[in-house]
């Protein structure tokens, strides 16, 4: 069985964004009604500026002490997010977020935004062969350093 990309992957095909001056408070009651733990930033036209996820919100807000009604999004997302194309084997996709530590990932044709890749669309198979070619790239680095 041939391995899928991460657009087959995906379970949602539509991109949940909002702009960087929206408030955390915002981004989080859109996650929560879209039922996703990340959403992508956005100025307009359709520029991608940014990313704010399930775990930014713990970190650089909850856990910070920030009003999230005063906080905007900017403030406190991931600039410039690594993205990729649809294209992607799920594998290297998962090998990707597993060495920058990492759990969403943008896809991007051209400038089009298509949708965020998570850890979560990944097929356990999948997940092992990522895993298996983290671990060999682990050894190939510990033998060349």
């Amino acid at each position: 069985m041939a391995e899928r990309t991460v657009f087959q992957s995906i379970s949602r095909k539509h991109v949940v964004s909002l702009g960087p001056q929206a408030s955390v408070r915002d981004a989080a009651c859109v996650m929560t009604k879209a039922n996703c733990g990340s959403v992508l930033v956005m100025e307009l036209p359709d520029t991608l500026v940014g990313i704010l996820t399930e775990r930014d919100l713990m970190t650089r807000v909850l856990a910070k002490g920030l009003d999230p009604d005063r906080t905007p999004v900017r403030e406190v997302m991931t600039p410039n997010p690594i993205c990729v194309p649809p294209e992607t084997l799920v594998s290297d996709a998962v090998v990707l977020m597993l060495e920058r530590g990492f759990r969403h990932l943008p896809l991007v044709a051209g400038t089009k935004l298509l949708g965020v890749f998570s850890v979560r669309d990944a097929l356990p198979r999948e997940i092992g062969t990522a895993l298996n070619q983290t671990e060999f790239n682990e050894q190939v680095n510990d033998a060349l350093g």
